[in-house]
Parts: C-alpha cells; sequence; structure tokens
C-alpha cells in the first residue's frame, strides 16, 4: 500500500504530540485518531459510534493501521479527544489544508462563528467555533474557539495570524467589524469586506444615510438637463436575479468610493469604499426587502464587492448547514476536556475530505454512504491509494 505523501491526511496526523502517558497508551495516537475520521466519513457520529464502526471494520483497520490491541474502547475516544491539546490539533489541521490549497487571485475567506448548542453544562453558555471558510478551494482552512459569541471577536486576529491570507479578500459578519480587525486583516497582506450594523451605532447611521440617500437620488427619475451629483456619478450598480424552487430573489449591488464625508475614515485602516446590498425577496406572493452595509479595502469594482458578499453569504449553506444537518453538529454533546473543540475540528477535518473529493457526484450524504459501502473510496477519501 503507497501513500500519498502530500495528500494523506494520516502522514499529517502523526505529527500530533499524544497527551497521554506512556503506561495508558494502549492504542497509538494515530489509530484512534484515524478510526475516528473514518468513522465520521461513513456517517457515524457519537463515541460509541466509533467503537463499533471500528470492531465492524477491524479486519481492514489492521491492514492500514498497527492495531497492537484491537479497536479503541468509546471510553478511550472520549479520553483521547478531552485530552488532545487542541493549539497542536489546530497547528496539525492548517498545515494539512495548506497542503491540499491552491493557489487563487483574490480568493474569499469567510470568517465566522457558529455555537455548540448542546456541548455545555447547565451553567455554561455555549462555546463558539470561529471557522475560516475558502470559497474557491472550498476548505476549512482553520478553527478558534470563543466562549461565548461575544468572543468570537478575540479569535479572530489569532485565526489571521495563523492563516496565509496573502492576496485574499476576508470577510467578516458585523460582530467582527471592528477597527482593529480591519488593521490585522491589512496587515495580513488582504483586502476586507465587512458587515455593518448597529454595534457601531455612529458609524453605520452615518453610511446608512449616505448610501440610502445616493441610491433614492440614483433611481429616482431625473428632470432633462440636471445632471447627477458625484455621489451618484461615482456608484458602481449590478444586479442578479436567482429564480429557485418558488422563490424570486432579486439582489443589487451599489458600490461606492465616495469617502470625503465619512469623519472617521482615517481610523479604519485601508478603508477605500462603502457598499450597499438589497436583497427583494418574493416568495408564495409575499415580498420583503432588505438592506445590509458594508466597508471594504477593495477599490471601487462592484463585481468584485458583489463575489466577496455573496461568498460570505455561502459559509452558511456550504459549511454550517452540513455540518448541523449532516454530522449533527448541534447535537453533540461531547464537553469533557477539550472534546468541545476537537471533535468539532475534526468534523470539519472530515467535511473538507468530502468536499474536496469530486470523481463521485455526489452530495455529502452520498459520499458518506459510498465510503461506508466501499473500502477503496474510503481510502481514496483519506488521501492513500493502492
Amino acid at each position: 500500500m503507497q501513500k500519498h505523501p502530500k495528500l494523506s491526511l494520516i502522514e499529517h496526523l502523526k505529527d500530533l504530540p499524544d497527551p497521554r502517558m506512556d503506561r495508558t497508551k494502549d492504542h497509538e495516537l494515530i489509530a484512534v485518531l484515524t478510526i475516528a475520521v473514518c468513522t465520521l466519513l461513513c456517517a457515524g457520529e457519537s463515541f460509541n459510534d466509533r467503537e463499533d464502526f471500528g470492531k465492524a471494520k477491524e479486519d481492514w483497520f489492521k491492514t492500514l493501521l498497527n492495531l497492537k490491541n484491537d479497536i479503541p474502547s468509546h471510553d478511550t475516544f472520549n479520553r483521547v479527544f478531552a485530552a488532545l491539546c487542541p493549539q497542536a490539533f489546530g497547528e496539525c489541521f492548517m498545515a494539512w489544508t495548506q497542503s491540499l490549497r491552491s493557489a487563487v487571485s483574490q480568493e474569499i475567506v469567510a470568517l465566522d462563528g457558529k455555537a455548540l448548542r448542546r456541548a455545555l453544562d447547565a451553567d455554561q453558555h455555549s462555546k463558539v467555533i470561529v471557522s475560516a471558510w475558502a470559497q474557491n478551494n472550498r476548505l476549512v482552512l482553520g478553527q478558534l474557539k470563543g466562549d461565548t459569541k461575544s468572543n468570537e471577536i478575540t479569535a479572530l486576529p489569532k485565526l489571521f495570524r495563523a492563516l496565509e491570507l496573502t492576496g485574499c479578500i476576508v470577510t467578516v459578519d458585523a460582530m467582527g467589524t471592528q477597527k482593529q480587525i480591519a488593521k490585522e486583516i491589512k496587515e495580513a497582506d488582504a483586502d476586507y469586506v465587512m458587515a455593518r450594523k448597529g454595534n457601531h451605532e455612529v458609524v453605520h447611521e452615518e453610511v446608512k444615510s449616505f448610501l440610502d440617500a445616493t441610491v433614492q437620488e440614483a433611481t429616482a427619475p431625473r428632470p432633462p438637463g440636471k445632471p447627477p451629483s458625484a455621489a451618484v456619478a461615482g456608484l458602481a450598480t449590478l444586479q442578479t436575479v436567482e429564480k429557485d424552487h418558488g422563490r424570486l430573489e432579486t439582489r443589487t449591488y451599489y458600490h461606492s468610493a465616495g469617502l470625503n464625508w465619512f469623519a472617521d475614515r482615517g481610523q479604519w485602516e485601508g478603508l477605500k469604499t462603502i457598499g450597499l446590498v438589497q436583497a427583494e425577496r418574493e416568495v408564495g406572493g409575499k415580498k420583503t426587502v432588505e438592506r445590509r452595509y458594508y466597508l471594504s479595502s477593495l477599490p471601487l469594482g462592484v463585481a468584485t464587492f458583489a463575489k466577496a458578499v455573496r461568498g460570505h453569504w455561502s459559509v452558511e449553506n456550504s459549511l454550517h448547514w452540513v455540518l448541523d444537518v449532516q454530522m449533527s453538529e448541534d447535537d453533540t454533546r461531547a464537553r469533557t476536556g477539550h472534546a468541545a473543540e476537537n471533535l468539532a475540528r475534526l468534523r470539519r477535518l472530515a467535511l473538507n475530505l468530502l468536499k474536496r473529493e469530486a470523481t463521485k457526484k455526489r452530495g455529502i450524504r452520498g459520499k458518506q454512504l459510498s465510503a461506508s459501502w466501499d473500502h477503496a473510496y474510503l481510502l481514496r477519501l483519506l488521501g492513500v491509494t493502492i
């Protein structure tokens, strides 16, 4: 059996330090981790699933791993993931994803937090996992844990410093729209597109008032012979229409480099443009309109701005929805030690493997079923060739 030296996940996991004392190492760490990720790739979820899956495929695992004491018990899986250093696991994870990542000009890297809703005791707040999702590569590049949703913003700078973001467009939601975050992104040689809401009330109202007034003037009938204002003349516009399953959605993107009116513009590192997205949705005869506002270090270019905004929205469907619906993350109750954070990373690791594999034209659940039936396909997901 020949392992692919660059893409084999197992090769990368071998570098992970074992947190256990020597006398308690009845099973090699690489064996525990490999069985755990294979269980996820085949639609298993719990520690009991990992034990049962390992026993069902014990003869096959022995061709791949050194199983000196047969298959680990569910208690062993629990203890290992509770004790495993999340920082070391994170470094290993990011080194592996970097080996898979292809160079993409102006790649959209969306940073967003997701709560682990049931991985907590009665007196605790939900832990929040902040993930960096590379849209074009379809990879989770890395993750960090915040203790609460508000602590999401403290995790972001650490993630920037650990990732290679040169030339990327980093998108963050309104919670992460902070002056320090903008500075960190620019220092990482990347650009940003930041959503605006009321967390900076004065700034939000200033941006909203300017863009609303400019769009109103741009869309209103203009008397013959009257030239547009400078603000309207400098407003770039793009519209898209999507129709799917009885839903009609029209998005209009507005992008402006007119910032002379903005007194605080110098406090936002690299700020060059502001933007507005108006989304009109019609479902079953009912129509809704929503507007979102953005600060950006991108130069004027509405197509690139629209691509960044759409790229950030995709993190919900491409990552968070899959983690909840296909991998039952919201139902996971493991919370001892570092188990919640480590298992969240393991799920993202498995999702990377499933999304990157392109020979089988099926969704995530279909690929998981194929992996559970076909050992050759499971090996392909792991980056191992026979």
